[in-house]
């Protein structure tokens, strides 16, 4: 479980193609690698992917993506050299500065729009999600919470399939938003409170 927090931005080194599979290891270093331990769980871009190799002479650590991870996020167009959010997970006794992030990300989006305004920066993503699926919570809300690219957001503007968020500079140049540019796809992980609202609405006609 994250908060949408990001600690820092870790940087791609290697890319490999795991033989005979659709698998992916990305193999990345970030300020905090030799604080993490094998098996644990950190968000890539918002992506929940597992510790399964940390090395020591490069001071880098190395995760592996699945197919279905890689159908569902941005994570297959990264390059090496590529900058990626990144966050542990939230500790019981701490503070959730953000809002309940999974780590599951729901599909991506593409950003449409980028503005600059007097202290912020307006960024419009726009997304392809069944009505049906909107109708269970993959959605946002206006005020609401969405994570993009592992970062917990308030959404200003909510459309169909679309919405705008205002990014403050701290937020800009600490994650790979300094990077973002309009074409570019991005993670979304939906709000998980609203899915289990409109979930259990459902259940209800029935």
């Amino acid at each position: 479980m994250f908060s949408g927090i990001v600690e820092s931005t870790a940087e791609v080194l290697r890319i490999e193609r795991e033989p005979n599979s659709d698998n992916i290891h990305l193999t990345l270093t970030v300020p905090f690698w030799d604080e993490l331990k094998v098996d644990q769980s950190v968000s890539h871009n918002g992506v929940c992917l597992t510790v399964v190799e940390i090395t020591p002479q490069t001071k880098s650590y190395t995760v592996t993506a699945i197919r279905e991870t890689l159908e569902r996020s941005n994570l297959g167009d990264l390059k090496e050299g590529d900058p990626v959010n990144v966050e542990r997970s939230i500790q019981v006794n701490g503070r959730l500065d953000g809002h309940i992030v999974q780590g599951h990300v729901d599909t991506t989006g593409v950003c449409t729009n980028i503005v600059n305004a007097e202290g912020s920066t307006y960024f419009t993503f726009e997304y392809d999600v069944p009505a049906a699926m909107a109708m269970r919570g993959y959605t946002t809300v206006e005020k609401g919470s969405v994570c993009v690219n592992g970062v917990s957001l308030t959404v200003v503007d909510s459309e169909v399939n679309s919405f705008r968020v205002a990014i403050i500079p701290y937020t800009i140049q600490h994650t790979n938003f300094r990077e973002l540019k309009i074409g570019d796809r991005a993670n979304l992980e939906f709000d998980i409170v609203g899915k289990y609202l409109a979930r259990m609405m459902e259940l209800r006609t029935l």
